[in-house]
Order: structure tokens, then sequence, then C-alpha cells
């Protein structure tokens, strides 16, 4: 039976993989890949640091300029945020905050200028979220010291070890699962959305279906689900840190 070009869709199908490798080489017979997610990675962090030069250029005390409201707009935004939601004796989370929540959003903006988004590699999310799940646990120590962090995974009674155990270990799979799983499923339905009005293009010839559309799914996936991922992203960072100073606190 034949099946018409209607519903074959793109003759090129849909090709959905995992950062593209650019450069291999080995170390002490251990093979490093450059991968698209390392140079985009490292181009956001090029850019990130000469606009926050650019933005703390010529600081004044009057006749401030536009740009430097914008900085301390910024800088007070981030240190109000931080407070609301941990407390002010947390203040110095705040830098490692605003470099999350910055790092995540561009890293899913990335996407509208044509490049592959960072967040959809999930080494990018795991990484984050490895580093929190540090601060958690050197936060917890340093507060109760070692005795009652280890008494925290045998309370209220010994048998309840394994369940703790598992439940921290849980945490950063958890936080980089629910970045990643959003950000890729965006990828997913946009691309079988443009695969579908491909199709459909291709029967009534309008090729608005496969510019504008699609435009206006980039806004929802990339710019609105990107500010939201991140920001969840950074809430539960900021939960989860001070929760860990009263955690084993009755």
């Amino acid at each position: 039976m034949q099946i018409s070009d209607f519903f074959r869709g793109s003759p090129d199908g849909i090709d959905v993989k995992g950062p593209g490798v650019l450069l291999s080489f080995d170390i002490g017979g251990l093979t490093i890949n450059l991968t698209e997610t390392i140079v985009i990675s490292w181009g956001i962090l090029l850019a990130v640091t000469l606009l926050l030069l650019w933005l703390t250029k010529d600081l004044k005390t009057n006749n401030i300029s536009k740009r430097q409201v914008a900085a301390e707009w910024i800088v007070s935004t981030v240190y109000g945020l931080v407070d609301d939601t941990m407390g002010k004796h947390w203040h110095s989370f705040a830098p490692y905050i605003a470099a999350l929540f910055t790092f995540s959003i561009t890293g899913s903006l990335v996407s509208m200028l044509g490049l592959r988004s960072v967040t959809a590699d999930f080494n990018a999310p795991l990484a984050w979220a490895l580093v929190t799940f540090v601060l958690i646990h050197g936060t917890n120590i340093r507060t109760h010291g070692i005795g009652g962090y280890l008494k925290g995974y045998i309370d209220p009674v010994p048998v309840m070890l394994p369940i703790n155990v598992l439940s921290e270990v849980s945490t950063p799979v958890s936080m980089s699962l629910c970045h990643f799983g959003n950000v890729v499923s965006g990828m997913v339905i946009t691309s079988l959305l443009y695969f579908a009005l491909s199709a459909v293009t291709k029967a009534v010839g309008v090729a608005f279906l496969t510019i504008g559309v699609p435009a206006v799914l980039s806004l929802y996936f990339d710019l609105f689900s990107g500010f939201m991922q991140a920001f969840v992203f950074i809430m539960l960072t900021m939960a989860y840190i001070s929760n860990a100073d009263g955690r084993n606190e009755a």
C-alpha cells in the first residue's frame, strides 16, 4: 500500500540525539570528549562575564547611570530573594544562587540562537545538583557536627538508615531529572510538531505553518519554560540548603 507524502511528513525524519562530540583525546587511557555543551557553556561564561564587567564599570555614588541602576537592581533582587526564602543569615549564598539561575536561564535561551540548549544535556543540571548536594551536607555538618549529622540518619529509629540514605541520594537525581526532563520534552514536542507541520506545508503550501507556529512555541518552551525551570531549580536549592540547617532538630 502506498503512503502519500502528506502522511510521510518530512523526508529527513526526526533525529533526537545527545550533544555532538567536537573533539576526543586520551589522557592516561581515559577518553575525554569535548562536546557541544562544554563549548557553549564556556561561551556563555565568557558572555556573562563581559556583560557583568560592563554593568559594573565606573560605579558611582552620585549621578549614577542606567547601567548601574540595572546592576544594583539585579543584586538587590537576588539578595532579597535569598533573604525571603532562606533568611538573612544565608546572605553568603546569594552569589551561588545568582550563578545557578544565570547559567540555567542562559543555557536554555541559547536555543533561540540556533544552538543546542546546555540544559538539554543531563550532565549540566546534574553537575549543578551535585554542587548543591555537597552544600546541603556541608551545611548540615557545619551546623550539627559530624556526630549530629550522622545521628540524623538513624532518627527516629536505626531501621530508618537505608530510607534516609536513599532520600538524600535521590535529591540531586530528582533535581537534575526535573530540570533536564522538562527541557528535553520541550525539544521533542517542538520537533514532532515541526515534523507534522512540514507535512501539512507540503500538502497545502502554507509556509507560515513551519515558520510562525514553531516561533510561537519557541517563546513558550525556550523563554517561559526556561525561566520557570531555572526559578524552580534555585528555589529547590535554597529550600534544601536552608532545611539542612535544622534537619536534626526536633
